[in-house]
């Protein structure tokens, strides 16, 4: 690590970069064991594909495909309607299907995506993490969560993730592979059954806004870089939002993609007409911290970065979040705020909020929490510079579910 104890000249503040093609990706058979210091992975390692799943198929293809089953179009409506409106579990619910069709209907476009392995809770049972098994054996973890007015789930996009930043546990693993469309969405399907079942504390409101029955927000922080799973990220939120049944009929702002910065997904989705919240990870507003504690700043700078968040929200009118993890004695000096707050007000105002997120520990990690008298200096110094900030709230600390804790543990 770098002397952290003096400021760094600020570097200038230029016009918007022109974003560039993806890097190529590392390339060779996968290496076993976690990926060596400042090791990106765009690649996933190829893998036996996840079975054809309903989510994985826009309305038309799903009524292509149970044609092709030898079945009538219809009934992929049918399908849909249990699977996305009514949440039904067991094939024999589905008593509008004829039983000699219903079985050959079920294993072909709703095979079982996720096996559960463990379930842990914590925040006096508004909190839990889910552990999954996918059809091949790759462990990966999702984390519901209900606050007043509105139920949360982190969702993976990847098992293991190849972004390699080395204060998160994800990251240390490495990539083990993408995730399909469909097993995305069945988390959130499992989470909204899991709800109904009346497993997440904080049922029993005669309000129900303030205490809702279905999953109001999706956000991809957990396993893995959605936007290096392109895809299949933007083919889970359009099987989010469509409306119910031909999806779960959720609101596309109350879905968050976050990403460690990768431009050229950024400017991306921006051009899909999805009004989702981005977020990106930037963890130090200098090249040369977050050189070291997000490796895809040797790709794509921390100016590149914002210009692309400020690009979106150009595009898409929709406010962008940074994300900043603070860790003591790193990435956590005045000077620091400052220098960020003058980076996001030289692009405008209005446009951005800043979340500090004290540091989860991790196992093994050297680093830790910035200490609480250190981190309101932090807010301060960017509310004075007129940036709306707010540090994030830490659920699931103690059962390894807060972010950066994601390791696809099964213990």
């Amino acid at each position: 690590m770098t002397d952290r104890s003096a400021p760094a000249p600020a570097p200038a503040l230029g016009p918007a970069s022109t974003s560039q093609p993806l890097p190529e990706p590392v390339v060779g058979p996968p290496v076993p064991g976690p990926p060596v210091p400042g090791q990106l992975t765009f690649q996933a390692p190829r893998r036996g594909k996840p079975p054809r799943h309903l989510a994985d198929l826009a309305p038309a293809e799903r009524t292509e495909a149970v044609q092709a089953l030898g079945h009538k179009g219809f009934r992929a409506k049918q399908l849909s309607t249990h699977y996305f409106e009514r949440l039904v579990e067991s094939p024999a619910e589905m008593t509008d299907l004829p039983k000699t069709i219903r079985d050959d209907l079920v294993r072909d476009l709703l095979p079982p995506l996720l096996t559960p392995v463990v379930q842990r809770l914590a925040d006096d049972g508004r909190t839990i993490k889910s552990v999954w098994r996918l059809h091949d054996g790759a462990i990966v973890e999702s984390v519901l969560m209900r606050y007043p007015h509105r139920v949360t789930i982190c969702v993976s996009s990847q098992a293991g993730c190849g972004m390699n930043c080395p204060f998160c546990a994800t990251g240390q693993a490495g990539l083990t592979r993408n995730m399909s469309a469909g097993e995305i969405v069945e988390q959130v399907v499992s989470a909204a059954r899991l709800l109904r079942r009346g497993e997440l504390a904080g049922e029993g409101s005669s309000d129900e806004a303030a205490s809702p029955l279905r999953v109001s927000n999706v956000v991809f922080m957990g396993m893995g870089e959605a936007l290096a799973n392109y895809k299949a990220a933007i083919g889970a939120i359009r099987r989010l939002t469509d409306p119910a049944p031909d999806g779960l009929g959720m609101s596309a702002r109350g879905i968050v993609m976050s990403t460690v910065g990768l431009v050229p997904g950024i400017d991306k989705l921006a051009t899909e007409g999805i009004p989702v919240t981005l977020a990106l990870s930037l963890h130090a507003p200098d090249d040369e911290l977050r050189n070291e504690l997000v490796p895809i700043n040797t790709r794509w700078s921390v100016d590149e970065a914002l210009d692309a968040a400020y690009r979106y929200y150009e595009v898409t009118g929709r406010r962008v979040s940074i994300e900043y993890a603070l860790i003591k004695d790193i990435n956590d000096q005045a000077w620091r705020a400052e220098l960020l707050g003058r980076k996001l007000t030289s692009r405008g105002r209005g446009w951005v909020h800043v979340n500090p997120i004290p540091l989860n520990p991790t196992p093994g990690s050297k680093w830790t929490a910035s200490r609480p008298g250190v981190e309101q200096q932090f807010v301060e110094r960017l509310r004075a510079a007129g940036i709306p900030t707010t540090i994030r709230d830490t659920r699931g600390q103690d059962i390894d579910g807060a972010c950066g804790q994601l390791a696809a543990s099964t213990a």
